[in-house]
C-alpha cells in the first residue's frame, strides 16, 4: 500500500494518477456491495468527484481514504437499490461482472477469494444482509482489511464489526451453495451443456444435472425467462431442450469469464440476449443462472 503525502500545490495529473491506480479496487468494493455495474461506476464516479474537491492536505494513505468514501457511499446506494429491487419482476440475480485479475494478482489463494467473493451464488445470499453487514463482510472477507481499520472507515467501535462480520459470516456460510472452483471442470461442463441444449439432446443434459438441480433466470419482466425458479432435473432438462428449440434469431456464443467463473454468452446479431452460467458440485450442474434483462447485458456488448 503506497503512502502518498499531499504537502504543497498537487497537480491535477497526480490527483487522477493516484485515483486511477486505486479504480479497481474501489470499482471491486462497490460491485460487492450493490451487484450492478452502473450502480458501482456511479458510486465510483462520485467518489472521484469527493476526491478531487477534497481537502487533500492530511490524507496519508489515499487508498485506505478513498475506499471508506466508497464504502459510504456504497452504503447509501444499496439502501436506494434495495427498496428499487423489492418491486422486481421474477428472480433476482446480480449484473453478469467479468472478472480478469491477470497479474494483479499472482496468488492462487488470493484469487480463489475473490472469485468466491463475487459469485453469483454468494452475492445473491448477501443480498439478505443489512447494507452495513454486507460492507464489513466485503471489506474483511474479500479484501482483507483489519477490523480496527474498517471500524474507522464505518464510523464504528472494533467490537460492533466484529459482531457484524461474525453475524454477516455465518449468515453465508449456511446459505451458499457448497459448489466446486474448479474452473476447468466448470468450463468443461459448460462447453457440454452448451452443445447437449444446441442439440436438444434432454438425455444428455440429464447426465449433467444434479436430481435437485435448480435454474434461476433474470429477465426483470423485459424479455423471455421464467417468473419462478424451476427446480429438478428433469423440469430443468425440458425447459432447457424447449427453449433451444425455439431458438435466437443470428445465434453466436462465446465463453468469458464471469463473476470469478466461466460464462456462457449468447449473442444475436452482435447484441447480447443471455447469459448463462453454472454451479457444479461434486462432478454435476447444481444451479443454472439465466441473466436475460437486457439492462444487465449492457457491459458484455462489443
Amino acid at each position: 500500500m503506497r503512502d502518498v503525502g499531499w504537502d504543497g500545490v498537487v497537480s491535477t495529473d497526480t490527483v487522477t494518477d493516484v485515483f486511477e491506480e486505486h479504480r479497481p479496487v474501489l470499482a471491486g468494493v462497490a460491485y460487492r456491495m450493490l451487484g450492478r455495474v452502473a450502480d458501482a461506476e456511479d458510486v465510483v464516479q462520485e467518489a472521484w468527484l469527493r476526491w478531487s474537491g477534497a481537502d487533500r492536505s492530511e490524507v496519508r494513505e489515499p487508498r485506505g481514504y478513498l475506499v471508506r468514501v466508497t464504502t459510504r457511499l456504497a452504503i447509501d446506494r444499496l439502501r436506494q437499490v434495495k427498496a428499487r429491487n423489492e418491486a422486481y419482476v421474477g428472480p433476482w440475480l446480480p449484473e453478469p461482472y467479468v472478472t480478469d485479475f491477470g497479474d494483479t494478482v499472482p496468488d492462487t489463494a488470493e484469487r480463489a477469494v475473490l472469485a468466491d467473493s463475487v459469485s453469483l451464488a454468494v452475492l445473491v445470499v448477501m443480498e439478505s444482509l443489512s447494507p452495513l453487514e454486507r460492507a464489513v463482510f466485503v471489506l474483511r472477507e474479500a479484501f482483507g482489511y483489519p477490523y480496527a481499520e474498517i471500524a474507522t472507515m464505518l464510523d464504528r467501535g472494533e467490537a460492533a464489526v466484529r459482531q457484524l462480520c461474525g453475524r454477516a459470516r455465518k449468515h453465508v456460510e449456511e446459505r451458499r451453495p457448497r459448489y466446486d472452483v474448479d474452473p476447468v471442470q466448470r468450463r468443461d461442463l459448460t462447453e457440454r451443456f452448451l452443445a447437449a441444449a444446441a442439440e436438444g439432446d434432454l438425455q444428455g443434459l440429464m447426465s449433467m444435472l444434479a436430481p435437485d438441480v435448480r435454474l434461476v433466470g433474470d429477465s426483470g419482466g423485459k424479455s423471455r425467462a421464467p417468473l419462478r425458479v424451476i427446480e429438478t432435473a428433469d423440469k430443468v432438462g425440458r425447459f432447457l431442450v424447449g427453449a433451444a428449440k425455439k431458438g435466437v434469431p443470428d445465434l453466436s456464443f462465446r465463453f468469458l469469464e464471469l463473476n470469478g467463473g466461466p460464462a456462457l454468452l449468447l449473442l444475436s446479431g452482435d447484441k447480447p440476449d443471455s447469459v448463462f452460467q453454472l454451479d457444479v458440485v461434486d462432478g454435476r450442474i447444481q444451479s443454472v443462472y439465466v441473466v436475460r434483462n437486457p439492462d444487465k447485458l449492457q457491459s458484455l456488448a462489443a
